[in-house]
């Protein structure tokens, strides 16, 4: 969580708003080249990191035919499990950067963009499609629920159907809950690798890629890394 840079704000304010597995997934998934991940991880953080991405492997393959919320609710246990939750200034010292789910995990800890991230480019690996899953940043109400305060944030968003409320994956709670119990956040702006949207919008305001600098970065990194779609 960080405060909402001048330049998202005025972005929103505009309605600019930013070799292959061994196993396969259906229409809309993505894939990666597992052998690179594992090879990059131990060079990168070590053998016992690398551990790590297989059991990120075989969790994956294990899920590949069960139920989207199964889905769901696996990925999310698997990186609460897995990671501890440090600011990008603790971690990298940035105020602000977007890790890939090879970093994330291989340093063993991120922050709210790193865990979605990791989550939505895991469920896309299980085969659910762009269309049920969303990037959110939120602002999230701290101290309380009579607290004025709140901070930016920003969670997962699964969506039955468009017009579903969506359950979140959030890396502060290992609970998966509807939107509408979440009354602690406030929606700001959502985005895929497909669109971008404003609260209650049913179209797209933007190319996310073309609008959101990080989100374009991390994705050519995860490319670099042996993800593809």
């Amino acid at each position: 969580m960080r405060k909402v840079t001048t330049r998202v704000t005025l972005l929103l304010l505009l309605g600019l708003l930013c070799r292959p597995l061994p196993f396969s997934y259906g229409a809309g998934g993505i894939s990666a080249d597992f052998s690179r991940v594992h090879h990059l991880m131990e060079n990168r953080y070590g053998p016992e990191r690398a551990t790590v991405s297989r059991e990120w492997e075989r969790m994956l393959s294990d899920i590949g035919t069960l139920p989207e919320r199964d889905k769901i609710q696996r990925v999310n246990r698997f990186f609460h499990r897995h990671l501890r939750y440090q600011l990008d200034k603790d971690l990298w010292g940035k105020e602000d950067y977007w890790a890939t789910p090879l970093e994330t995990l291989g340093r063993g800890r991120g922050d709210c963009e790193d865990y979605a991230i990791a989550q939505y480019l895991s469920l896309r690996m299980a085969g659910i499609g762009d269309d049920r899953l969303r990037l959110i940043y939120v602002r999230a109400k701290i101290g309380g629920p009579r607290s004025s305060i709140t901070q930016a944030h920003m969670v997962l968003g699964y969506y039955a159907t468009p017009s579903s409320d969506p359950l979140l994956l959030d890396s502060l709670i290992p609970d998966i809950l509807p939107g509408a119990q979440r009354t602690d956040l406030t929606p700001v702006f959502s985005f895929n690798s497909q669109g971008l949207w404003t609260p209650g919008a049913t179209s797209s305001a933007a190319n996310p890629v073309a609008r959101l600098s990080r989100w374009r970065q991390v994705l050519a990194k995860v490319r670099q890394e042996g993800v593809s779609w």
